[in-house]
């Protein structure tokens, strides 16, 4: 009887590490600032990006993704815990986000699966347990102590010094060939790239041997560029952030030259940090079970109505790459469903078979259930004088959005007929009806997130 007992526990313990084996390995890239468009498969007929081409070719590629906000750390803070902006609370000026967002993020409930989970790069979220997340991890971004190409070359390889993106690509390849073998790992990668290095007068910094990438190249001139569109926009637009940014990166051919091939050349750095990655995946034969997301983390103007930065509810700033690419299953997907930044934790889960906590706000990328969106919020909540808070309901049709400070500023797109924003038809007598049924959708959408955020911390304020 003893004898049986063993060997079923044996065999017991030989299932379990089994299954562990199967579930698969997970990575997700995350690229800093990157555009829908900055992307081949998208169209772009300058950019090269064949490893993301790749991708997105030979996995789900989502045609309408976008971000919820448009600004790095609360839309990294929905990645991580799956919630609204107007939930989580988070964004630049706010402290540390608060223990019963992060209670369910998507590393815990990994760990608590049994994956070994790692994350390297430029986390963004003010959170002094960054190091309990994860099994393994380094948080870093572009030093700010620096005003030229050293805010992007301070990491160290065997004491060479190397561009950040080359750093992270490395530390990805570390962490996959050390990786156990007896339990499935998740694997964050948050690339700086392609910020712009904000202190520098140059801007954009790349490794040497992008130097000549594009050198041949004349940019065209961005569309909607012209001093009508600026004019259009409300006088803390015109004289806030993204003008200022606007002079720093593109108020000469020069600059625009210089800023867009550059922006392109990081992104193309980047691309060829993650054929590297998959290469090692294909040696460790670890390719044919490691799904890989790869989204940006907010949208951004190249000169567009004579702005730059993001920030702002047109779809420069909140459309951005999105694709899954999982081996196991036949790929060349494209979809044309609404896809959020907020659905990525929840698709990291789906994947490893883990349930989602129940005040998630997202929906796995792989889910029927993705089809069934038909709108959505997107929100910039961060109070600073530079930069004049918004918010926003986009549905298949319609975009309608207003300035949080000045609410009686609205803007109205027929997206139909206007893809590019151009005709705002808030005072026209003819949309009247749309327009407020819009704004009464985004109150009610409001209201939905803060009751949610009162459910996870009773004490918060409205």
């Amino acid at each position: 009887m003893n004898r049986f007992i063993f060997v079923a526990l044996l065999l017991l313990g030989c299932f379990s590490s089994f299954a562990q084996q199967t579930r698969p390995n997970i990575i997700f890239i995350l690229t800093d600032d990157q555009r829908w468009d900055a992307l081949g498969f998208a169209g772009n007929p300058i950019i090269q990006t064949p490893e993301m081409d790749r991708l997105a070719a030979e996995g789900i590629y989502f045609e309408n993704a976008f971000v919820t906000t448009p600004i790095c750390a609360a839309s990294r803070a929905s990645i991580l815990t799956g919630l609204y902006e107007r939930t989580h609370g988070y964004t630049f000026g706010q402290g540390d986000i608060k223990q019963p967002f992060m209670n369910q993020s998507y590393p815990i409930e990994l760990r608590k699966a049994g994956y070994h989970i790692g994350f390297f790069g430029k986390f963004g979220v003010n959170y002094p347990g960054f190091s309990e997340l994860f099994d393994e991890g380094e948080d870093y971004d572009r030093n700010g102590k620096f005003k030229d190409r050293r805010g992007y070359f301070f990491k160290t390889i065997q004491k060479d010094t190397v561009h950040l993106t080359r750093y992270t690509g490395q530390q990805a390849i570390d962490f996959i060939k050390n990786a156990p073998s007896e339990k499935p790992f998740m694997l964050s990668l948050s690339f700086s790239a392609p910020h712009a290095h904000d202190p520098a007068e140059l801007q954009y910094f790349w490794s040497p041997e992008f130097d000549l990438l594009y050198n041949d190249v004349v940019i065209p001139d961005p569309i909607l560029a012209s001093e009508d569109q600026f004019l259009a926009q409300p006088e803390y637009v015109r004289s806030g952030e993204n003008r200022t940014r606007w002079h720093w990166r593109y108020d000469t051919p020069e600059k625009y030259q210089h800023s867009v091939k550059g922006y392109y050349r990081m992104i193309s750095e980047v691309d060829a940090e993650i054929g590297k990655i998959r290469r090692v995946l294909a040696e460790k034969g670890l390719d044919k079970n490691t799904v890989i997301i790869l989204m940006g983390d907010n949208g951004y103007f190249l000169g567009e109505r004579q702005l730059a930065g993001k920030w702002l509810m047109y779809d420069n700033s909140l459309r951005v790459p999105l694709m899954v690419f999982d081996p196991r299953k036949e790929g060349g997907i494209r979809s044309q469903s609404f896809a959020l930044n907020i659905d990525v934790p929840a698709t990291i889960l789906d994947l490893a078979g883990i349930s989602t906590p129940k005040s998630w706000q997202g929906l796995s990328l792989t889910s029927k259930d993705l089809a069934k969106r038909k709108e959505f919020l997107t929100e910039h909540l961060w109070q600073t004088p530079i930069i004049a808070p918004s918010e926003a309901i986009r549905t298949e049709r319609w975009k309608y959005f207003r300035y949080i400070n000045d609410p009686d500023w609205e803007e109205l797109y027929d997206l139909e007929m206007d893809p590019l924003e151009k005709n705002n038809l808030a005072e026209n007598p003819a949309h009247q009806a749309t327009l407020v049924h819009l704004r009464k959708q985004l109150e009610n959408q409001i209201d939905r997130y803060l009751k949610d955020r009162k459910k996870l911390l009773p004490e918060a304020k409205p």
